[in-house]
């Protein structure tokens, strides 16, 4: 296994789920640790986790990526430089596009588009990564095609993908683009339904779905191999060879899927 000792990792959405795992993986491997997500009582469980697995230094920041001002003062103030940069805070919906208030629309694209660009050229502002850092986003199979029920998700996946394709093009450094297809997390409890109330619930196919701690595995090893994409999920994934080889079957499937 290769050694991270020397490395600073800071992953946002750290305290649950996806990102968690992926900062328990990260641990696995010495690396040092920069935990930012809102929740401070689901932080110091995360970080425990992670010292118990072996990763250096644990740092804890609480933050909404959404608070720019407090975002600019947190990378204003970082030590060190970020050899890995990982974006994972975000947020699902679960509601028709024509029944979906606009508000709805923007808090989607705040939170899952604007925030990690905002949070990135934050931190290169304040000089902490450069072209040696690896940054990976996470979309989402949702951020390669459309959706029943996410076209907010959907959009803000989508920009995701463009933005940080761009910028890897542009700079010319490493960016691994993450699309999980249903894995078990409790993003649907938090998905925001078209009146911008909470959807509260898990969805049987999010329950049903890969393990997190599975998924952190490719998605880490995915990008200390310095993969462009990594795409992870269970049997929902044949959609991804369907869209690019055989649009037309598709588009017919794709309709009637469930969207929970």
């Amino acid at each position: 296994m290769e050694n991270l000792n020397d490395k600073q990792v800071l992953i946002t959405g750290a305290s649950s789920g996806i990102g968690a795992a992926i900062a328990r993986e990260f641990a696995r491997y010495g690396a040092g640790l920069i935990l930012l997500a809102r929740n401070r009582e689901r932080l110091e469980a995360v970080r425990a986790e992670c010292l118990r697995l072996g990763a250096g230094e644990v740092r804890l920041v609480e933050a909404d990526t959404t608070d720019y001002a407090a975002i600019d003062t947190f990378a204003a103030a970082l030590e060190g430089h970020v050899d890995y940069l990982v974006l994972n805070a975000g947020i699902s919906q679960r509601s028709l596009a024509v029944e979906t208030a606009e508000d709805v629309d923007r808090k989607v694209m705040e939170v899952d588009f604007f925030a990690p660009v905002h949070l990135t050229k934050a931190l290169y502002a304040a000089g902490k990564w450069d072209k040696t850092t690896h940054i990976a986003a996470t979309s989402s199979i949702s951020g390669l095609f459309g959706f029943p029920q996410r076209s907010a998700y959907c959009a803000a996946k989508h920009a995701i993908k463009g933005f940080y394709e761009a910028l890897r093009l542009e700079m010319g450094m490493p960016v691994t683009l993450i699309y999980p297809g249903r894995i078990n997390t409790p993003i649907s409890l938090s998905a925001l339904e078209g009146n911008g109330q909470a959807h509260g619930k898990m969805d049987p196919g999010q329950a049903g779905g890969m393990d997190a701690d599975a998924c952190a595995r490719k998605c880490v090893r995915g990008i200390l191999r310095g993969k462009r994409q990594v795409l992870v999920g269970g049997k929902e994934m044949i959609s991804c060879f369907l869209y690019k080889w055989f649009p037309g079957i598709f588009f017919k499937f794709i309709g009637k899927a469930s969207t929970v």
